[in-house]
């Protein structure tokens, strides 16, 4: 029987490569030009360091524009408060990673609400999908890729015919 699993993973290549591209645009732009500021990449954590407040929160959309550009979806980005330390201001953004159980559940319902005849089963942080028809699965991969409510960027793995 057919089967494959959603997962939601970043890669990590790709976000060390938009961190890197963020640091590029910051080196180039004029209003940032004197200042110590930086982006770092750390355990999918990244680290905004900037002179104050204001600069950290200029440098938000170009770490979200080039993780767009890098198709990573920005909404699997969870930023903290400021906070200074010396003559830094540091944010920390988070990149999400996993199925959690509501969005897990929303995703079952909206399979079962969608009447494709396959199986959608929760296993742990991944979601198991089964049916008879190669056709079927790939309905369901389609629906979940062009669904905008799912905030998370999903990938599927294990796909065995």
């Amino acid at each position: 029987m057919p089967s494959f699993d959603v997962v939601s993973e970043v890669d990590k290549h790709e976000a060390q490569n938009s961190v890197d591209q963020a640091n590029k645009e910051l080196s180039t732009r004029f209003d940032f030009r004197g200042v110590d500021a930086s982006f770092e990449l750390k355990d999918m954590v990244v680290t905004m360091t900037a002179d104050n407040t204001m600069q950290v929160e200029q440098m938000r959309p170009m770490l979200m524009g080039a993780m767009t550009k890098r198709g990573i979806k920005v909404s699997c980005l969870e930023f903290s408060d400021p906070k200074g330390s010396g003559k830094q201001v540091k944010v920390l953004a988070t990149l999400r990673q996993g199925i959690d159980s509501d969005l897990g559940r929303k995703m079952v319902k909206m399979v079962k609400d969608s009447k494709i005849k396959v199986q959608v089963s929760l296993q742990g942080d991944t979601v198991r999908v089964q049916g008879k028809a190669r056709d079927d699965l790939q309905k369901v991969m389609a629906m979940f890729r062009s669904d905008e409510s799912i905030e998370m960027p999903l990938a599927f793995k294990n796909f065995k015919d």
